[in-house]
């Protein structure tokens, strides 16, 4: 999943691709890289971000659905408001990403069983501006799962067919650095829960982190945004490994590469499998 982010305040790329028809001709650009459907959103979500109102994120994400859609891309809607994703599953979007699991907008769910649309409910708890003082958990696999699984069962009570639910665990969202790097541990167990498994780490602040380096006075810098591209792709191996269904990426290319090494090197270690495949 290649990522646009049509806003001016994103985290990595804010600003770059506000422009519809730049937004369009980069998710052009990341289909030719190797991604199999581009993500449209029009809110940033980075910690501290404030909301926008709706009629600004249609404005922004509309015109590059159509445009994307028009050039035969796949293209998901990255949004919180069930009226954004009502319009952008009218302008051809396939799927809806919605980064608060349908906790934000009580009609999300409705919308996505209506459409018969997949949806990614991600493991949330507060918007983006307050997020990362919700951080506390007492056993953070085990609540994760946990609270997954309330907002699986209320997208199954609002008619949304189960074989249409993605997870997302949530990277970075209420979530320490070091507890991003136990959930990264732990993936095989949310692909246990019986969904398919979206991991979206790329270029995220716990790489920065990990990559930091010092500064000519003395001090500790974060790794910039656009350098943790390696460290995303050795994400991206970790995730297919332990049976993901999707990466969420802004340079699809070291990870597409990446899912290929996985899937040869399972095709060596489970040769009957792939036999009775074929």
């Amino acid at each position: 999943m290649g990522v646009v982010n049509v806003t001016p305040d994103s985290f990595s790329d804010g600003g770059r691709w506000l422009d519809a028809p730049d937004a369009i001709q980069h998710g052009v650009d990341l289909v030719a890289q190797g991604a199999d459907l581009v993500d449209i959103g029009g809110e940033s979500t980075r910690p501290g971000a404030t909301r926008i109102d709706g009629d600004e994120e249609l404005r922004r994400v509309i015109p590059v659905i159509r445009g994307l859609v028009a050039e035969g891309i796949t293209v998901s809607v990255d949004t919180m408001r069930a009226s954004t994703a009502r319009q952008a599953i009218d302008a051809g979007a396939l799927l809806v990403n919605d980064v608060s699991g349908g906790r934000s907008d009580p009609d999300m769910m409705a919308i996505a069983a209506r459409a018969g649309t997949p949806i990614v409910l991600m493991h949330w708890r507060e918007h983006s501006a307050a997020m990362q003082n919700h951080t506390h958990y007492d056993d953070l696999v085990e609540d994760i799962t946990r609270e997954l699984t309330v907002q699986v069962d209320a997208a199954v009570g609002a008619g949304v067919d189960p074989g249409q639910i993605i997870l997302d665990p949530g990277l970075g969202f209420s979530k320490t650095g070091e507890q991003n790097w136990t959930v990264l541990a732990h993936l095989e167990t949310f692909v246990g829960l019986g969904h398919r498994l979206l991991v979206a780490a790329s270029r995220k602040r716990f790489l920065g982190e990990l990559l930091a380096g010092t500064s000519p006075d003395g001090e500790e810098q974060l790794r910039p945004p656009d350098r943790r591209e390696d460290a995303t792709a050795a994400i991206t191996t970790i995730a297919a490994a332990a049976g993901a269904w999707c990466v969420r990426v802004h340079e699809p290319s070291a990870s597409a590469d990446a899912v290929r090494v996985v899937a040869r090197l399972e095709r060596e270690l489970t040769p009957q499998v792939w036999k009775e495949a074929e």
